[in-house]
């Protein structure tokens, strides 16, 4: 059953969209009735991410995302419409009807069920005789009981159907398996546990829900992790483990590591607030949502070359996002599991609180990857290391650190600076020439920054865009006046939103972006929003209404014009030949 429209005008109302954005986006800048924030769906610097509440929409002017406060909760909580109605309904204390649950709420919710129940089903094995196995492996790695609970770990045996058969006789059906990645399907049919013989660690996100699973093989083979696949309530670039006990550390940062059992091991150290990401490499969507929490990472990852490897891409993807990064390497030992393991809690926390930043790191690579021992190696490490400060958005951390690069280049420090903003004025040209470019381009200065959205004919759609635009900023314009039909619209989507504001405008009900949210796609609503958000001059409304109405009339006498030419040529063309 469709969720009632007065649900989602309430709901809409009760969740203001500037005190919901700022839970996950710091909004500081005012422009009119406008507040700005760095875009949580895209990496940028400069502030493009709007939200008004007035008009109570976002948009971003950089990825082009924009909607509702539905849409955001959507989009920020990777949700679709009926979860992020019912996220938004607990946060204001609201019901949801009865009849509002769909097809897809319900399914996830069975899943979570089910996911819930496998995890009790994984810590009974761990703890009962058949676990022995995991037990010596928990014993091994030093993991105590209090972290055995405060992780929720457990143990699936090392059986063709155990965990199938105990989901089956509490009511969950083979099908509910496949789709919670807890099965595989078998070769001759049929199926079988996806885990076996390993160490499980429950994957639970923010809100406290086991949304899949990570396992540890406890002997030898391949993949050492083994996670979930991904379901329809979990995604690994889009999550975090043990970020619903980080998220609750005082420390003011986020230490990311690389496994599971490093994340556990620092907990147990008293560094509460270490997650891993799920057997990939940090993602955009990670970095994203470690931002909501804190303003500051530490990379601690394996001291191998893939370790490193790893870092830079960390560094690049969180420091778009203007969160302060440090590194911590770990000597004598391969990861922070067994540095701690040889030199105790204090000694890691010392290593903490001397981890560099990373610029200093980068730096320190750079020197290694080009010795200045020779001219040849300071001529390398000269040009590497002003490449790397030219990209500082930072004027004082440029000259903090060109200093220190003339001293290992044997370069006077103006040599450093001049040539650092040489490089940046030749960075900052090309991005504006590259931007120039593509504004310029009248393909895309016609058309719609949304991916997939184009206009068949860009002059009659902008005068589209006026009328929607006008319409829903006061929909008193739409008395007395007679107004084109949909069906006249060049764009079948702006014809789509015109139906709908027309529709509730004739019938006296408020124009409610809730709504909308359920009947259009996030693409599509990011597109209205875009059209309502732009400039408009109220004072000459009436005027300007009148003006695009008259383009897009002109557009439907010239398209009957042209219909009539082809019929008459058509007809012609028959009598000539018959």
């Amino acid at each position: 059953m469709p969720i009632p429209e007065r649900f989602l005008d309430e709901l809409t109302e009760r969740n203001d969209i500037v005190d919901v954005v700022s839970q996950y986006v710091r909004l500081t800048k005012r422009t009119g009735a406008n507040l700005f924030g760095l875009c949580p769906f895209h990496s940028e610097k400069t502030p493009s991410f709007s939200v008004n509440r007035d008009r109570q929409i976002y948009h971003c002017f950089g990825c082009g995302k924009g909607g509702g406060v539905i849409n955001f909760i959507m989009e920020v909580e990777n949700l679709d419409f009926p979860d992020a109605v019912a996220f938004l309904a607990r946060r204001a204390n609201m019901p949801m009807p009865e009849e509002a649950e769909g097809e897809d709420t319900s399914r996830r919710k069975r899943l979570l069920e089910l996911n819930k129940e496998a995890a009790r089903f994984f810590y009974a094995q761990l703890v009962a005789p058949t676990g022995r196995p995991a037990q010596e492996y928990v014993n091994r790695r030093q993991i105590s009981p209090a972290m055995v609970r405060a992780f929720g770990l457990g143990y699936a045996p090392d059986s063709w159907s155990a965990l199938t058969d105990a989901m089956r006789q509490k009511g969950y059906s083979d099908q509910d398996l496949f789709d919670a990645g807890l099965m595989k399907h078998g070769r001759n049919g049929g199926g079988y546990d996806a885990f076996r013989n390993r160490l499980m660690f429950p994957v639970i996100d923010v809100r406290g829900s086991v949304i899949g699973f990570s396992g540890r093989i406890l002997g030898d083979g391949e993949p050492k992790y083994l996670n979930s696949p991904e379901t329809p309530v979990f995604s690994k670039s889009h999550n975090l483990f043990a970020l619903n006990l980080a998220k609750k550390s005082k420390s003011g940062y986020i230490i990311l590591t690389e496994g599971n059992i490093d994340v556990v091991s620092l907990h147990q150290a008293g560094f509460d607030s270490a997650v891993a990401s799920l057997g990939t490499s940090l993602t955009a969507e990670q970095a994203r949502l470690i931002s909501r929490y804190v303003s500051e990472v530490v990379l601690c990852y394996d001291s191998d070359e893939a370790g490193r490897k790893a870092a830079q891409r960390g560094i690049s993807i969180l420091q778009k996002l203007d969160l302060k990064v440090r590194v911590l390497q770990v000597p004598g030992a391969k990861d922070p599991d067994e540095f701690i393991k040889k030199n105790g809690a204090d000694a890691f926390r010392n290593l903490l609180e001397a981890s560099e930043g990373q610029v200093e790191y980068r730096l320190k690579l750079i020197e290694e990857q080009h010795p200045p021992l020779t001219d040849e190696g300071k001529v390398d490490y000269f040009k590497a290391a002003a490449a790397l400060l030219s990209a500082l958005p930072s004027q004082v951390e440029r000259e903090v650190y060109s200093a220190r690069v003339a001293e290992k280049a044997a370069v006077s420090r103006q040599a450093v600076a001049d040539e650092v903003e040489r490089l940046r004025k030749r960075r900052l040209r090309d991005a504006r020439k590259k931007e120039e470019r593509e504004q310029t381009r009248p393909s895309v200065a016609s058309q719609p920054t949304q991916r997939g959205i184009r206009y068949d004919d860009p002059r009659s759609a902008r005068a589209e865009e006026g009328v929607i635009r006008l319409l829903y900023l006061d929909p008193g314009l739409a008395r007395n006046r007679e107004l084109p039909a949909p069906e006249s619209f060049s764009s079948p989507l702006l014809g789509r939103f015109y139906g709908e504001l027309l529709h509730r405008i004739q019938a006296g009900e408020r124009i409610s972006l809730g709504v909308l949210a359920g009947r259009f796609t996030p693409e599509e609503m990011s597109h209205f929003t875009s059209v309502v958000d732009g400039t408009e001059d109220l004072s000459n409304a009436d005027r300007a209404l009148n003006d695009y109405i008259r383009i897009i009339a002109g557009r439907s006498e010239e398209q009957e014009d042209d219909l009539r030419a082809l019929a008459e040529k058509y007809r012609k063309t028959k009598s000539y030949g018959g």
